[in-house]
């Protein structure tokens, strides 16, 4: 099985996105073309921070909860600590 992984998105305004995919590459550029979610089609985003690997979607979905309950600069920190 291929991991899923929990991305942190630096949007354009300033704001952090945290979403999960397979591959994050490929989501960052349908988020860049306007594909993505709602949100960053009106916040573009500039750069993927970072990614974590989880085994599987469930422990991706579970992490992205938790991680979007954090302050923005504890996201910048546990996503630098990962890289």
């Amino acid at each position: 099985m291929r991991p899923w992984y929990v991305y942190l998105l630096e949007c354009a305004n300033g704001a952090l996105y945290t979403g999960i995919a397979v591959d994050v590459e490929a989501r960052f550029a349908a988020h860049r073309a306007g594909r993505g979610a709602r949100y960053t089609r009106a916040n573009p985003p500039l750069r993927v921070l970072g990614a974590i690997a989880h085994p599987d979607r469930a422990a991706a979905s579970r992490a992205e909860y938790a991680i979007k309950r954090l302050r923005p600069a504890e996201k910048r920190a546990l996503f630098a600590a990962s890289s």
